[in-house]
C-alpha cells in the first residue's frame, strides 16, 4: 500500500514539474492581462533606462575598478569592456524575452514557466531571489560603511562610532557579524517603495542622476590629471589577469535584467523595456570605461587602493574636494541599487504568487498605492535580517551563482521559442526526438563552458591550456548541430540579432564564470536547489493556478498603451 502510495505521488510530481504556461500562439489574438487590483503602467523608457542604470552603477564603479586593476594593470579597461560586452548580449536575449511576453510581471521566472516548465521556473525563481537577498543584504553593508565614513570626518564624532553601528561588529563563529545601520536602511527603503511606485521611481531618478553626474565630473576632472605613461606596459602581467578580471567585472553590470520584471508598470513595454535593457547597459559600459582609464592613467596601478580606488587617486593629487564628492556619488549609487533592487524582487514575487507556487498574499496589491506592499515588507525584512547578522564576505562569496544560471536559462528559453515546430499543435514523435536532441546541444555547451572554466581555473602552464582545445571543439560542433539542423523563425517585436550563435556565446560564457565562483556558490546552489524542490514537492505543485487568465501572456499588445 505505502508502495503504491509512493509511487502515486511521484507520478503526480512530475506530471505537475512538467507542465508549462499556456501561450496564444497567434499573436493577431490579442487580449490586456491586467487583472483587476493589478499594477499601474506608469513606466516610460527613460524610467526605465534610469531604473536599469541605478540597478547596475553601484559599488562596482567605486570599487571593482581598483582591484581588478591591481592585477591587470591599465588592461582593467579591456576587462571592463569584455564584461561589458557579455552582458550586453545577455541583455539582448533578455530584451527579446521581454518583447514576447511584455504584458505581466515575472521576468526570467515567467519565461522559464512558459518555454519549459513549472519545476524549472520555481527553482529559477529560488536562486535568483536568494542572489537578490544576499546582494541587497551585502550591498546595504557597503552603504553603512560609506556615511559612516562620512561622519566620521566631523571631528568631534571620528573615533566614536562603534564598529558594530555601520562597519560589522567583531565576527562571531565565523560568519555573523552585527550592523544595526544596514537593516536600518533597508527598512527606510521598504516604507519609501511601499508608499508607492512615483515616489520611489522620483528618488531612484533623482538619485541616479546625482551619481551619473558626479561619474562625469570624475572623468572630466581626472582625465586633465593624466600621465600617459602611467598606461604602459598597458597589460604587465599578461593577457590572463584581464580575462580573469573581466569574470569580476562581469558582476559590475549585473541589474539590467531588473527591467525585464517592470512589464506591467511600463507605459510600451514591447518598445520600452529593450530600450532600457540595451540602453542601460551601454550607458554603463562607457561610464566604467572612462572611469578605468582615468584612474589608471592618475596613478600608477600598483599603487591603487583597493577599497575606495577612486577617492584614493583623487587624494592623491591634492583633489580632496572631488574624493568628498566621490564618497556622495558612492552613496547614491549604492542608495539607487538597493532601491532598485528591492523594487524589482517584490515585482517577482507577484508573479509567483499569482501562479500559487508561493501563498498568494504575496501578490496582493494595494488597492490604492498599487504597489505590491505584502512581497515588498517579506523583501525588505528578509534583506534586513542578512544584512544585520551576516558577514559581508561569506554574502560575496555566495553570491551570483542563481544570476549566472538564469542569464544561461533565458539564453536557452530564445533558442527554444524560436525552433520553427515549438509552436506546431500536433507534435509528433519525431519532433520530440528532435526537441531532445537540440536540448542536449544546449547542454553540452553548458558543461563544455563549465569544462572550460575547470581547466582555466586550475590551468599555470601553456601546456595546461591546450586542454581548453578540447571542450571548445565540443561545444563548436553541439552549437553547428543547432545552427544547422534546424529552422529558426523570426519573432515578433524586438528580435536578439545571431540567434543560436548569441544565446549560445551567453551560456558557455555565463558557466565558464559559474565554474569561477568559491566552492560555496557551488554547494549553495546544489543545497537550496534540493530545498526548492522540497517546497514546490509539499506545497508548489497542490497549490499552483496553472492557466490562470491572471498570467496568461501575449506576443503584443493593444496599440493604445
Amino acid at each position: 500500500m505505502a508502495g503504491g502510495s509512493s509511487s502515486s505521488f511521484f507520478s503526480q510530481f512530475w506530471s505537475s514539474a512538467l507542465r508549462s504556461k499556456p501561450t496564444l500562439r497567434n499573436s493577431s489574438h490579442v487580449i490586456l492581462a491586467n487583472p483587476a487590483g493589478g499594477l499601474v503602467r506608469r513606466l516610460g523608457p527613460f524610467d526605465l533606462l534610469l531604473l536599469g542604470i541605478g540597478a547596475s552603477i553601484g559599488a562596482g564603479i567605486f570599487v571593482v575598478t581598483g582591484t581588478v586593476a591591481r592585477d591587470a594593470g591599465p588592461g582593467v579597461t579591456v576587462s571592463f569592456l569584455l564584461a561589458g560586452a557579455s552582458c550586453i548580449l545577455n541583455g539582448l536575449c533578455y530584451a527579446e524575452l521581454a518583447s514576447r511576453f511584455p504584458a505581466v510581471v515575472g521576468g526570467v521566472y515567467m519565461y522559464t514557466y512558459t518555454t519549459f516548465n513549472e519545476l524549472t521556473a520555481f527553482l529559477v525563481f529560488a536562486q535568483l531571489n536568494l542572489d537578490g537577498h544576499i546582494g541587497v543584504a551585502s550591498i546595504a553593508r557597503s552603504l553603512a560603511s560609506y556615511i559612516v565614513n562620512i561622519l566620521e570626518l566631523i571631528p568631534s564624532v571620528k573615533d566614536n562610532i562603534p564598529n558594530w553601528v555601520g562597519h560589522g561588529g567583531d565576527e562571531i563563529f565565523g560568519f555573523l557579524s552585527i550592523n544595526i545601520l544596514a537593516p536600518i536602511l533597508l527598512l527606510l527603503l521598504t516604507i519609501i517603495l511601499c508608499r508607492g511606485v512615483p515616489e520611489s521611481t522620483l528618488l531612484n531618478s533623482i538619485m541616479t542622476i546625482t551619481k551619473v553626474t558626479i561619474i562625469l565630473v570624475v572623468i572630466i576632472v581626472g582625465g586633465f590629471e593624466v600621465d600617459a605613461s602611467n598606461w604602459s606596459p598597458f597589460a604587465p602581467n599578461g593577457y590572463k589577469p584581464m580575462l580573469t578580471g573581466a569574470t569580476t567585472a562581469f558582476f559590475a553590470y549585473v541589474g539590467f535584467d531588473a527591467v525585464a520584471n517592470l512589464a506591467e508598470e511600463s507605459k510600451r513595454p514591447q518598445r520600452d523595456l529593450p530600450i532600457g535593457m540595451i540602453g542601460s547597459l551601454v550607458v554603463c559600459l562607457v561610464l566604467y570605461m572612462g572611469v578605468c582609464l582615468v584612474i589608471t592613467g592618475m596613478v600608477p596601478y600598483k599603487l591603487l587602493g583597493e577599497d575606495a580606488p577612486l577617492a584614493e587617486a583623487f587624494k592623491s593629487k591634492g583633489l580632496n574636494s572631488v574624493s568628498v564628492l566621490i564618497s556622495i556619488g558612492a552613496i547614491a549609487g549604492l542608495t539607487t541599487t538597493l532601491l532598485v533592487s528591492l523594487y524589482v524582487q517584490s515585482r517577482m514575487y507577484v508573479g509567483i504568487g499569482r501562479d500559487g507556487l508561493l501563498p498568494a498574499i504575496f501578490s496582493k496589491v494595494h488597492p490604492t498605492r498599487h504597489t505590491p506592499i505584502h512581497s515588498q515588507i517579506w523583501v525588505g525584512v528578509v534583506a534586513s535580517i542578512l544584512a544585520g547578522l551576516l558577514n559581508v564576505d561569506l554574502l560575496s562569496h555566495i553570491l551570483s551563482v542563481g544570476t549566472l544560471t538564469c542569464y544561461s536559462v533565458g539564453a536557452a528559453c530564445v533558442m527554444t521559442l524560436r525552433w520553427d515546430d515549438i509552436d506546431d499543435d500536433d507534435v509528433d514523435s519525431t519532433d520530440q526526438v528532435s526537441t531532445m536532441s537540440r536540448m542536449t546541444d544546449i547542454i553540452v555547451i553548458a558543461s563544455c563552458g563549465f569544462a572550460a572554466g575547470i581547466i582555466y581555473r586550475y590551468s599555470d602552464s601553456t601546456l595546461e591550456y591546450m586542454f581548453l582545445i578540447l571542450p571548445i571543439a565540443i561545444a563548436v560542433l553541439a552549437f553547428a548541430d543547432l545552427q544547422f539542423g534546424q529552422v529558426y523563425k523570426d519573432p515578433p517585436g524586438f528580435s536578439c540579432p545571431w540567434v543560436p550563435l548569441v544565446p549560445n556565446v551567453c551560456i558557455f560564457f555565463n558557466i565558464f564564470l559559474f565554474a569561477q565562483l568559491h566552492y560555496e556558490a557551488w554547494v549553495r546552489f546544489f543545497i537550496l536547489n534540493i530545498v526548492a524542490g522540497c517546497v514546490y514537492a509539499f506545497y508548489g505543485q497542490y497549490n499552483a493556478n496553472h492557466g490562470s487568465d491572471d498570467t496568461i501572456y501575449f506576443h503584443i499588445l493593444p496599440s493604445f498603451l
